[in-house]
């Protein structure tokens, strides 16, 4: 249609917003090729020795009256910078339907920040996207609906786009790796928002295994990376400098270096682990399998409403998907994952002969379970689909 919006989607993370043109086909939806990235550091308000207001006091105020800092809304500012001129690059003069993925706790109308571990507090981030945007000239289509999370997003486009791998199966569940760990659920037929099961199941960053390791480590960069700073004696630091990131990290497991193998083993088992507690909990409950990185957090309950589902598939997406595919045909990574979820679930007193046939075929995982994403930006393009999707239920 000829007044058809110019939609951009946008993945606002900790350092940089990465912003796309998103396209509707008849088969679904996918990323254009006008993209841009901004980091935040790269604009004269952004402060390199920034410290977020202490979490607790945030979650305080989240209950009375938010109060700004003034690095707060210093540094908020540099994201809006980093925004608008990321908007601005991919702006063609159409007016825009925008969709944003941010991390942090929103505020009640779903545009602005109101908690963030690592960054400002920005409550009215989308009021001052918009006037700075209005203020350059840029024109909406629609006013930004809501901010929401990379991983929900991540879940809209394995089921909208057009090589989603939601949009084929009733039932899946997703994990994507790269600054953090992103959760998708679709069970019955239906994105399920992990915000939405919080009393039966955990997000993968909730949990710890027994050493106290939060899982979230063992599929983000960084968590793999201080995995084998532990293991090789090299800082975090130095690998960074040094670009020594996971990619990296697998080459040398693959040459056989001991410190590499043994940062893909620890990867391996606990991955297995983690998509195991999925089966599992989605099938017959929370069994305590893990800890809580929150001692205060009220424990899982055992019961809801999807018991005896079977899984279609697992998918795994994002950075972490890219170095699953990479490592395939040498041992180290693919064929231990692979190994150690079928042997999990062969010894499962909890998961019935009727699921285990579904999940295994002879003594192995069934090789059609465990599919890897070849979604590239799944953030930015979900989060320009549900722009859409929200205009169209308006």
């Amino acid at each position: 249609m000829s007044n058809a919006p110019f939609i951009i989607g946008l993945d606002g993370g900790a350092t940089k917003v990465s912003g796309w043109h998103i396209i509707e086909t008849k088969n679904g939806f996918s990323l254009g090729s006008a993209n841009s990235i901004k980091t935040y550091s790269d604009y004269q308000t952004y402060d390199s020795e920034f410290t977020p207001v202490n979490i607790q006091t945030q979650l305080n105020e989240i209950k009375s009256l938010i109060s700004l800092t003034d690095a707060e809304k210093q540094q908020g500012q540099a994201f809006i910078e980093a925004f608008v001129e990321t908007i601005s690059n991919l702006y063609s003069g159409s007016p825009l339907l925008i969709g944003i993925g941010m991390p942090g706790l929103k505020t009640d109308d779903k545009r602005g920040i109101a908690a963030m571990a690592n960054g400002p507090r920005m409550p009215t981030f989308c009021d001052d996207l918009e006037q700075a945007l209005s203020e350059i000239g840029i024109k909406l289509f629609s006013l930004i609906r809501r901010l929401g999370s990379d991983a929900d997003y991540c879940g809209f486009g394995e089921e909208y786009s057009k090589e989603g791998l939601f949009k084929s199966v009733k039932n899946a569940y997703y994990l994507g790796g790269g600054t953090g760990a992103a959760d998708a659920l679709k069970l019955n037929g239906k994105l399920l928002p992990f915000d939405e099961t919080k009393s039966w199941l955990l997000k993968s960053w909730e949990m710890k295994n027994m050493d106290d390791v939060a899982l979230e480590c063992f599929a983000s960069t960084g968590g793999i990376q201080s995995i084998y700073s532990q293991y090789s004696g090299l800082s975090v630091a130095s690998l960074n400098t040094y670009s020594i990131f996971p990619d990296i990290i697998l080459e040398r497991a693959i040459q056989k270096e001991e410190a590499a193998l043994k940062t893909f083993s620890d990867v391996s088992l606990n991955l297995a682990e983690l998509l195991f507690e999925r089966i599992d909990t989605i099938y017959s409950g929370w069994k305590g399998r893990f800890g809580l990185i929150n001692p205060n957090r009220e424990a899982p309950s055992s019961n809801h409403p999807y018991f005896n589902i079977i899984l279609d598939r697992i998918i795994v997406g994002q950075r972490l998907g890219t170095l699953l595919e990479a490592s395939k045909g040498y041992g180290v990574f693919w064929e231990p994952l692979v190994y150690h979820i079928g042997n999990l679930i062969n010894k499962s007193n909890s998961i019935d002969s009727k699921a285990k046939t579904k999940y295994v075929l002879g003594d192995e995982l069934n090789p059609e379970i465990i599919h890897i994403s070849s979604l590239h930006d799944a953030p930015a393009l979900g989060a320009g689909i549900d722009a859409l999707l929200k205009y169209s239920l308006k």
